[in-house]
């Protein structure tokens, strides 16, 4: 078998919404690089959410940010941080709002002032829309345990910014604002969506797929990507093989080339053995 370049999202793909690591998946991932197959993590975290847990698993690659980091075998072959002009913009207009929030970076996870009591509330409702049920200490550092709350707000260093959306009007609002960057929600399907996020334009997980796919001189018909979000569906339209995980959304079950089962019931490994990865 060709050597393959697997392309693996991490939350609800490698670790659960709870951040439970199977050990399935770290050991379908230590067989499948055994056999000389190359593993890239493709997130939308920054490097200071990568957990000791997944760092010791074993990688070829790093895409973070949803693409504007890309790392393979150590050597960064693309950053593109927001510009701390455009960067300064954002931050202003969202405390205009009144509009809490975090930036993420590499160095860090630095929230807004009130992030903390006000996140409190979406945040169990987003581990509801994942079927968690949260316990009554439940805080913002089961979710964000690396989050910084007296940080600089003014950063160089910023991949993307995240915030809390107090109505749907709010995330179209900022591509009126910001049209220079791009916008996308998570935490819910549409005017369901608890969260929107600003990046760097035209930026995606499958724009870092093609940056790494270049580096290595790999071709397209080697690659396979897995996901279970809808940021993941570009990474599963550009690789040759795009698997969607069981516990994953409707719209990337759609267009994915088949789904295996979720994550807690061993999707990953289940899916390289299907495909003879392992």
């Amino acid at each position: 078998m060709n050597r393959k370049a697997l392309f693996i999202d991490i939350d609800g793909t490698l670790v659960s919404y709870e951040n439970r690591l199977p050990k399935s998946a770290k050991l379908a991932i230590f067989k499948a690089r055994q056999k000389g197959h190359l593993v890239i993590f493709n997130t939308g975290r920054s490097k200071a959410e990568l957990t000791t847990d997944i760092l010791d698993i074993g990688f070829d690659g790093l895409v973070l940010g949803n693409g504007n980091y890309v790392e393979v075998h150590d050597d960064v072959i693309y950053f593109e941080p927001m510009s701390l002009d455009v960067e300064k913009k954002v931050v202003d207009w969202l405390h205009s709002r009144q509009l809490e929030f975090y930036l993420e970076s590499n160095n860090g996870l630095f929230a807004s002032e009130n992030f903390r009591e006000k996140s409190k509330p979406v945040l169990e409702k987003y581990m509801g829309t994942k079927n968690i049920t949260v316990s009554e200490n439940f805080g913002t550092g089961d979710i964000f345990p690396q989050m910084i709350y007296d940080g600089e707000l003014y950063r160089e260093d910023v991949n993307k910014i995240s915030f809390i959306l107090d109505s749907y009007q709010d995330h179209l609002d900022s591509k009126l604002e910001f049209p220079q960057l791009e916008a996308n929600t998570w935490g819910g399907a549409g005017e369901l969506a608890l969260f929107g996020d600003l990046g760097v334009k035209d930026i995606n997980k499958r724009f870092a797929i093609e940056k790494v796919l270049k580096h290595l001189e790999i071709d397209i018909k080697d690659t396979v990507a897995f996901g279970d979000a809808k940021i993941d569906i570009p990474m599963l339209e550009i690789c040759h093989i795009g698997v969607a995980m069981g516990n994953g959304g409707d719209e990337i079950k759609a267009i994915a080339d088949f789904v295996t089962d979720s994550v807690e019931d061993d999707g990953l490994y289940k899916a390289f053995e299907k495909m003879n990865l392992i």
